[in-house]
């Protein structure tokens, strides 16, 4: 063909082409979604931590919560701790909090140097608390599912302002609405959980990058 010359072919691939692309990424950024909250503001544990040590504001927190027989969720710790927090141990902020009824100690102690045999635990969070506590905390949630015996095998995310995160559009959802995710469930952790985690992370990066623009902008005309 006349017109796919050899020097329209060049042309097009050294300016038109990057143009192309660099529209597509800034229309992909602009119409970026976040990922919704499904609670605002819940209680922050800081709250209900005898210690005072432990928090979720200013953190990215998968939450979950051990009950009374401590190692009934044994096994969706494991896949949370081979599948998430492996994947986000270098995250900055990120922590695994689990929430364990006072006088369980001994039980917890045994499954932090399980999970721990080839974990660095530096971002597993074990945090005591009473019955009541335990469940005024999660009743800050509104989530429908109760706990069973202070234990769900399901993992919550909470963000850095203690907003609960999910989805509202879950195709595997009766109502859409996603608010736990299921530890037992390797597909869930993998395509679900991670990709959120992806997601609210990209938040933040997208939330920093644009600081850094205003501030530019704002020096340039010496504000």
């Amino acid at each position: 063909m006349k017109f796919l010359t050899k020097k329209r072919v060049v042309l097009f691939l050294l300016f038109i082409f990057p143009l192309i692309c660099f529209l597509l990424l800034s229309l992909g950024e602009n119409n970026f979604k976040k990922l919704p909250i499904v609670k605002a503001n819940i209680i922050d544990v800081y709250e209900i931590d005898a210690t005072k040590s432990t928090q979720l504001k200013e953190n990215v927190t998968i939450v979950c919560f051990l009950g009374n027989d401590v190692n009934s969720n044994r096994s969706g710790l494991f896949n949370l701790n081979e599948k998430i927090y492996k994947k986000f141990i270098e995250y900055k902020q990120f922590q695994i909090l689990a929430i364990y009824p006072n006088g369980k100690e001994k039980e917890v102690e045994n499954l932090k140097q399980e999970i721990g045999a080839f974990t660095d635990m530096q971002k597993w969070v074990f945090m005591a608390s009473s019955k009541e506590e335990i469940e005024i905390f999660y009743a800050s949630f509104s989530y429908d599912k109760p706990l069973v015996d202070l234990a769900s095998s399901n993992a919550f995310l909470i963000d850095k302002k203690v907003n609960l995160r999910g989805r509202l559009n879950d195709e595997d959802s009766k109502d859409g609405k996603l608010i736990g995710y299921n530890m037992n469930s390797v597909s869930v952790l993998n395509g679900k959980l991670k990709d959120d985690l992806k997601v609210l992370y990209y938040e933040y990066y997208a939330a920093f990058k644009e600081r850094n623009e205003n501030k530019a902008d704002r020096k340039e005309v010496g504000l």
